[in-house]
C-alpha cells in the first residue's frame, strides 16, 4: 500500500513538474499558396519548411484571415477576423493601428508565465500602446511598418526614406547586416536565456516579401528560372535556410520535443510592381495578394510538436489563421479565451483526419470585396457583382454559378450579413 502511495505521489509530482510547451510561430510574408516543395512546387528548394511538415501536420485548405498584411496579423494575434479586431486594412505610417484593447495571444501566454518575444515584422501600430511591447511582448526586435530593405533597414515608400529597426521601443542600427540573420540571432539569444522556462516567439519574417534580396548562392542556383520567379525563388530559399538555422537552435538546446512550431504565410503571393509584378505562385487557384479569391487567401500552414502530435500527416479540412489562438491555448492547457473570438481549436482535426472542419462557415472583407465560405460553396461579392463557386470542383473559381443557384446566393448573403451585424471591436 505504501509503495502505491509513493508511486501516486511520484506521478503527481512528475505531472506538476512537466513544463508547458514553448511556442514558436513562424510567419512568412507574401508566400504563394503552393510555394513549398511539399505543396507541389517542383522548381523550389525548401528542405527546412518541408521538414517541418514531415514532423507535423500540413493543411491543404488553410485560409488567411485577410489577403493583406496587417489584417491577416490581426487574425493571428487576436483570434478574430480583422474587422472584429478593429482593423480594416494595412496600417500606414500615420495610422493608429490595431486597438490596444484587443487581447493578443502574447498577452494570454504572458499572463500564464511565458516569456514572450516578437522578432521581425510587426505592422500593427507605432504608438507606445500598439507596438509589440504594449501588446504582451516582453521583448521585441524588428520593424514596425510593412517592409524594409534587408541591409539598410530603411522603409522605401512615399515621402522621405525612413529607418525602421527597433529593439524594445528604442531605435537601433545594424547597418549592412542581413535582417533575417539578425532575426535568427535575436531569437536564438532569447531562447538561450529562457530555455528553462516556457517561452513564446512570434518569428515574423519579411520574406519573400519585396524587396527580393536572395543570397548570391541562391541567385546563382536559380539563374535559369524565368524572371521574376528566379528572384522570388532565391529569396524564398534564403528564408528557408534561416528557418533551418532557427530550428537547429531549438534542437541544439534540447527543446525540440518541448516546442510547438506553427508555420503559415500571411496571405498569397504579390503581383505588385515592387515585387517585379510577380514571382510567387497560387498554383491552380485564382487570384493573389489583395484578392478574396483562393489565391489571395489559401496559404501553406503547418503545426509540429514531435512526440506529441501526429507526424507527416495531411489535413484537408478548412481552417483559418484565427484558429491558432484557441489551438495554442488548448495545447498549452490554458483556459479558453474569456472573450468572444472567431477562431476554433484545430486540435480535433490535428489528431484525426476524420474530424469535421472546425468552421461551418467563415467570412472575409477586404476593400470593396466580401466573401463567405460554407461547405463547398464560396460567395464573392464586389459591389453589384455576385459570384458563387463550388470550390472543391472549381479550384480556379472559373465558373460562376450564381444564376444557377440563386437560393444558395440568398442564403450566403444572409449568413454574411448576420455575421457582420453580430461583431464589433467592443465585444
Amino acid at each position: 500500500m505504501r509503495h502505491l502511495t509513493l508511486l501516486a505521489f511520484m506521478l503527481l509530482t512528475s505531472t506538476l513538474m512537466a513544463r508547458q510547451p514553448n511556442v514558436i510561430i513562424i510567419f512568412t510574408d507574401d508566400q504563394g499558396t503552393v510555394d513549398m516543395n511539399i505543396y507541389g512546387a517542383t522548381d523550389l528548394v525548401t528542405p527546412h519548411m518541408d521538414g517541418l511538415a514531415r514532423r507535423g501536420v500540413r493543411f491543404t485548405q488553410f485560409y488567411a484571415a485577410a489577403p493583406v498584411c496587417s489584417p491577416s496579423r490581426v487574425g493571428l494575434m487576436t483570434g478574430r477576423t480583422p474587422q472584429h479586431g478593429g482593423l480594416n486594412g494595412n496600417v500606414g505610417l500615420n495610422a493608429v493601428g490595431m486597438p490596444s484593447a484587443q487581447v493578443t495571444i502574447a498577452e494570454e501566454l504572458k499572463k500564464a508565465g511565458y516569456a514572450t518575444a516578437h522578432i521581425g515584422k510587426w505592422h500593427l501600430g507605432h504608438s507606445k500602446q500598439t507596438i509589440p511591447n504594449g501588446q504582451g511582448f516582453d521583448h521585441s526586435f524588428g520593424h514596425l511598418v510593412g517592409c524594409i530593405d534587408n541591409y539598410s533597414h530603411f522603409f522605401y515608400w512615399s515621402g522621405p526614406n525612413k529607418h525602421d529597426l527597433w529593439r524594445n521601443g528604442k531605435e537601433v542600427f545594424h547597418n549592412g547586416e542581413f535582417f533575417p540573420d539578425l532575426m535568427v540571432k535575436e531569437a536564438s539569444e532569447f531562447m538561450g536565456k529562457n530555455k528553462d522556462t516556457p517561452f513564446f516567439i512570434y518569428f515574423a519574417l519579411n520574406t519573400p516579401h519585396y524587396p527580393y534580396q536572395g543570397s548570391p548562392e541562391w541567385l546563382e542556383y536559380y539563374k535559369d528560372l524565368p524572371y521574376p520567379r528566379n528572384l522570388y525563388a532565391a529569396f524564398l530559399s534564403t528564408a528557408d535556410e534561416r528557418i533551418g538555422t532557427l530550428l537547429k537552435t531549438v534542437d541544439d538546446l534540447g527543446l525540440t520535443e518541448d516546442t510547438i512550431v506553427v508555420f503559415q504565410s500571411d496571405h498569397g503571393a504579390s503581383k505588385e510592381v515592387r515585387a517585379h509584378s510577380g514571382g510567387g505562385s497560387s498554383g491552380p487557384h485564382r487570384g493573389e495578394k489583395f484578392s478574396l479569391y483562393e489565391g489571395g487567401l489559401r496559404i501553406p500552414a503547418i503545426i509540429s510538436w514531435p512526440g506529441h502530435l501526429p507526424e507527416n500527416q495531411v489535413r484537408h479540412q478548412m481552417a483559418t489563421g484565427c484558429d491558432w489562438y484557441p489551438t495554442i491555448l488548448k495545447l498549452c492547457k490554458l483556459p479558453a479565451a474569456s472573450h468572444k473570438i472567431d477562431g476554433k481549436s484545430l486540435l480535433p482535426i490535428i489528431k484525426s483526419a476524420a474530424a469535421p472542419s472546425a468552421h461551418t462557415r467563415f467570412n472575409w472583407k477586404s476593400g470593396k470585396m466580401g466573401a463567405v465560405r460554407e461547405g463547398k460553396w464560396k460567395l464573392v461579392v464586389t459591389g453589384k457583382k455576385t459570384e458563387l463557386y463550388d470550390i472543391p470542383n472549381d479550384l480556379g473559381e472559373a465558373e460562376n454559378l450564381a444564376e444557377e443557384y440563386p437560393e444558395i446566393v440568398t442564403h450566403l448573403k444572409s449568413v454574411s450579413q448576420a455575421y457582420w451585424k453580430s461583431i464589433s471591436a467592443k465585444n
